[in-house]
């Protein structure tokens, strides 16, 4: 039986990848020790999301509780499954900007040397498997914001002239800007995944995604911005809005169309390919925008504040440009837009929500 390992696999991408997979047919293989946890606190374990997997998916899937920085220990895995590996999928990272500048080493050897040590042993023990990595539009650093924006009532918005109209497309240099020290080994592990690929001639993706978002992320106030949003409009726990006037744009891809994008490239895979991946002007939102979305569909207001300065290296506008993705492959297409994103993650979570907070 084909094999795919992926790690993070109780996370939001790495659990929807799972369990596409185990429906495909293939035995999965998940690396997950629950840093994430870790990163944010106990309200950020992914711990219910594994147990889950392990229900649902029964003789199909396997986890293991390995620590991706421990090469020695990836390896070993590697090698256990060998040429039997058809697709590794890396979504396993610390994924905060604010986190990251409290513990820099931290921060660089799991987004950087983690992913070197899965390339490495994919090299040595399964080099013809396809090698995706979730990267971040944060590769950009904040280069984004020279864009020239224009103010509209309720979120940022680009000259309607300018070349990004229709998303911010690979051609933007990620050189030369102010990343965050997440960005900063994010940008690492992706360059890392690229040379992979040109070098060694492995079949290598980076899928440079927006706000990647659904029903399974376990979303807490420094990473996972529309469920912790949703789920602290419905508990009643006060949020805070940073900067921009809280117009800032992001777009919003559900982690099921980043995963179909993921298969489509699984089955027809190119070398050391780059990929914006996100909700495009399919799917996006201002912060605003998505506040009022979470109050139509929850019934409630949220109580939130605002704080005039902005996170170090935030997007005032991302909207991503699918564009290259889709002319590659012209099978694949979104779902999910903000409001059905959220409708999703609201009927999914409210009741543990409130079992969490009572």
């Amino acid at each position: 039986m084909s094999v795919v390992i992926i790690t993070g696999s109780a996370g939001l991408i790495g659990s929807e990848a799972a369990t596409f997979f185990a429906k495909q047919g293939f035995e999965v293989v998940g690396i997950d020790n629950n840093m994430r946890r870790v990163f944010f606190g106990d309200d950020a374990s992914t711990d219910w999301n594994r147990q889950q997997l392990e229900g649902s998916l029964g003789a199909n899937y396997r986890h293991i509780d390995v620590d991706i920085r421990d090469f020695e220990a990836i390896a070993n895995i590697f090698k256990e499954y060998g040429s039997n590996i058809s697709l590794v999928i890396h979504t396993a990272a610390q994924p905060s900007h604010d986190w990251a500048a409290r513990e820099p080493l931290t921060d660089f050897t799991v987004n950087a040397n983690g992913t070197l040590n899965l390339l490495e042993a994919t090299r040595q023990y399964a080099p013809a498997s396809v090698f995706i990595f979730t990267s971040t539009n944060k590769v950009y650093g904040d280069t984004p914001n020279r864009l020239p924006l224009i103010e509209q009532e309720y979120r940022w918005e680009i000259d309607p002239s300018h070349t990004y109209v229709t998303g911010i497309r690979e051609d933007m240099s990620i050189d030369q800007t102010l990343h965050s020290l997440f960005g900063a080994s994010k940008v690492a592990a992706d360059v890392l995944v690229q040379e992979y690929g040109r070098y060694f001639d492995m079949k290598t993706a980076c899928f440079r995604g927006g706000c990647l978002t659904g029903p399974n992320h376990s979303g807490t106030q420094l990473h996972g911005f529309l469920a912790y949003l949703m789920k602290c409009t419905v508990i009643g726990k006060p949020y805070t809005v940073y900067g921009y006037k809280g117009k800032q744009v992001r777009d919003n891809i559900h982690s099921a169309d980043l995963i179909a994008a993921f298969y489509e490239f699984f089955k027809a895979p190119r070398v050391a390919e780059v990929y914006n991946a996100g909700g495009g002007r399919y799917s996006n939102c201002s912060m605003l925008e998505a506040i009022q979305s979470c109050e139509k569909i929850a019934g409630r207001e949220l109580n939130w504040t605002y704080a005039e300065s902005n996170r170090i290296g935030d997007h005032i506008w991302w909207v991503s440009d699918n564009g290259k993705f889709s002319k590659h492959y012209p099978d694949w297409s979104q779902k999910y837009n903000v409001d059905q994103i959220l409708q999703e993650i609201y009927e999914f979570n409210k009741e543990r929500w409130h079992k969490e907070s009572a």
